[in-house]
Formats: C-alpha cells, structure tokens, sequence
C-alpha cells in the first residue's frame, strides 16, 4: 500500500529557510503539547542552536507575515495557524519512515477477525480512539458479497430478526420493526420466495429489483409476493444502507476536545456529532477529500464543510484485493500530529494484511 501523504495545504505556501522551519515546528510542538502561546524568550532557550530573544522576535515577525503563526493579543507568544500547521504536517510526511504498529494493537485485532469484517473495522475505530485520544473512524469498502439466503425469525408482535448470509460465508443480523400481523410460516414462505428469487445477487442489486417490482399493480393481488417484497424493502433499506459501513468511536472524546479548544462554538460541536451519527455525510465528505492510496491530512480551514474547521481530519486507506476502505481519526487541529499520523498509517497497514489473511483462509 502506498505510503505517500496526500494533503489539502495551500500550494502556493511560500518556501521557508531552514532556520524559519526549525523554529516554526518548535513551536508548533510547544503548542501543542501545552495550548499556550509560545514566546519568544522560550523559544530562544529551546531551539537547538544558539540564538538570541531579539533575533527570535525577528523570526516570529517574518512567520506572522507570512501567515505561519499569529499573536492572539498585545504583548502574548505566539500561535500556529492552520498554515502553520499545514507546514509542520508536510515536514512531519516528508520525514517519516514507515510507521510501526504496536504489536499489542495488532494483536488485539487479529483477534477480532476471528468475526466478520465488520467486528474487525468495529475494533479499528476504538483502537484508534483509544490511541490517539480523538474520535477514531472505519469505513468498509462497498458491499459487493451475493446473498446466498434469507431468513426471518419473529421476536415480537412487530419485530422481526433478519439473518443474511453471504455467499462469502458473512452473516448479517437486523432487527427490523413490521407493522403488519405475520405468523412464522408466512415469514417461512417469504424467506423461501426471496432467496429463490435473489440468490446470487447483490444486495444493490436485490434493493433495486424489490423497488421496481413494488411499484407494480399485481404486487397488490398476491399477498405473499406483496409481503415478501415489504419485508425485502424494509430489511434492504436498512441492511444495505451505507451507515451499516461506517463505525465510529469516541465521540465523547471528540466533545472534550472541542470544548477545551479555545473558540469552539456549541453549534458547531452539535453539528459535526450530528454529522457522524448521520453516517453517510461522513462517507461523502471522505470521498471527495481522499483521491489516491495512502494517507490524507485536512487541517482546519483546509476542509470544505464550515461545521469542520475548528477541527484537523487524519486518514488512511487499507487494501483488500481490489477493494479500498478508508479509515482515521478527528481531531482539534491541536491535536499531536506525530501520534495521530503514526497510528493511522500503522493500523491501515495492519488492517490490510489481517483482512487480507482472513479472505485467504
């Protein structure tokens, strides 16, 4: 898999001398570890070489012109702008070796793919939120698996489980609400109607079939056929629906983090967690921002959504044969580059080589 960064920043970014750039990434580090304004006499004391507070003041002045940090009131340090960091993520992708997974990590998921692929990505989005402090994301590549069989199983008065098995041999549950009264054998003779009719397609294609036949008028004058295809609309719609895909953690995290962020407005924290729990949003915002294999860094006024830009996204994608899925982590755009870049490099990589395993055994 390719381990090349692909990044949003500003191309016309102006190059810095390598004096400027030593100084800017220590101060980016700085900030980031601590959330204060870092000054000028620190800086002297902490840059590496010899230098003196005024041509430190000289420095910050020629990096606030060009927009790399600036000073949130009279007399303060400075702060990085997303430029800023921009400049300091770029120096961090060019550098980096190929990142390393704690084995501890692996291991951890290895033991999850004893399941179905999604209890694999499931276990990603939490190990990526545990380490990096941030809300961690999975999404899989687009189901192309043919059904095999159907079955529906009443639990209650109007709930139904169904169970979908793969050709692949994966297995999907879903509990699903029916309005209408429905004894077993009539789910029976649904099941059997709808796994002789979409064996061997996919459940696009099943979705796309069961619309069009429920739009024609002698659908109403057989009942089996009529509640056969209510139940495929209802089970396809949410079984086959892209949120199914998607898997989050840590949101809480994401949360703290914004409201320790200095600026952060309520209204957009709500927004973005509703943006998330609407898991679709967040597949077509991945799409438009990841256009090669490899790793995708959006730093805040960098994302096209508004509800973003008090925020820095970081992410990977993982291979499996033909298919790509995409997964990473959401962030305050203080957030430890380093870490967040290591981990999901890591895990993109190990994903990859656990799924692939897991298809070939």
């Amino acid at each position: 898999m390719s381990t090349t960064g692909g990044t949003r920043g500003p191309t016309n970014a102006p190059e810095l001398p390598e004096r400027l750039q030593r100084l800017l990434s220590v101060l980016v580090r700085e900030y980031i570890e601590h959330g204060e304004p870092v000054s000028s006499q620190w800086l002297a004391g902490h840059a590496g070489y010899p230098v003196s507070s005024a041509t430190v003041r000289n420095i910050l002045s020629r990096l606030e012109e060009l927009g790399f940090v600036h000073q949130p009131h009279t007399s303060a340090g400075r702060v990085p702008t997303d430029l800023g960091y921009r400049y300091y993520v770029d120096s961090l992708l060019q550098a980096r070796r190929l990142s390393r997974l704690a084995p501890d990590v692996e291991a951890r998921l290895r033991a999850a793919s004893a399941g179905t692929s999604s209890e694999v990505l499931a276990h990603v989005s939490h190990e990526l939120s545990r380490v990096s402090h941030h809300l961690g994301f999975a999404v899989a590549f687009a189901r192309e698996d043919t059904l095999y069989r159907i079955d529906f199983v009443p639990v209650d008065g109007s709930r139904i489980l169904v169970v979908m098995v793969a050709n692949g041999g994966d297995i999907t549950h879903k509990l699903i609400a029916y309005p209408d009264p429905v004894t077993r054998e009539e789910l029976i003779e649904a099941a059997n109607y709808l796994t002789a009719e979409f064996a061997g397609l996919t459940l696009a294609e099943a979705r796309a079939i069961v619309l069009e036949r429920m739009h024609q008028d002698r659908v109403l004058y057989d009942a089996l056929l009529s509640r056969a295809l209510k139940l495929a609309g209802i089970t396809l719609e949410q079984v086959a629906g892209p949120d199914d895909n998607v898997f989050v953690s840590g949101m809480q995290t994401l949360l703290e983090d914004g409201v320790a962020e200095e600026g952060v407005p309520l209204a957009t924290l709500r927004a973005i967690l509703s943006m998330i729990e609407e898991k679709h949003r967040l597949v077509r915002l991945l799409t438009a921002y990841i256009e090669q294999p490899g790793l995708t860094v959006v730093i805040g006024e960098e994302h096209t959504t508004p509800d973003l830009r008090n925020f820095s996204l970081v992410a990977a994608t993982y291979t499996v044969g033909q298919r790509t899925g995409t997964l990473g982590i959401i962030g305050p755009t203080r957030m430890r580059y380093s870490r967040a870049i290591a981990a999901v490099d890591g895990v993109s990589q190990a994903v990859s080589r656990i799924l692939t395993d897991s298809t070939n055994n």
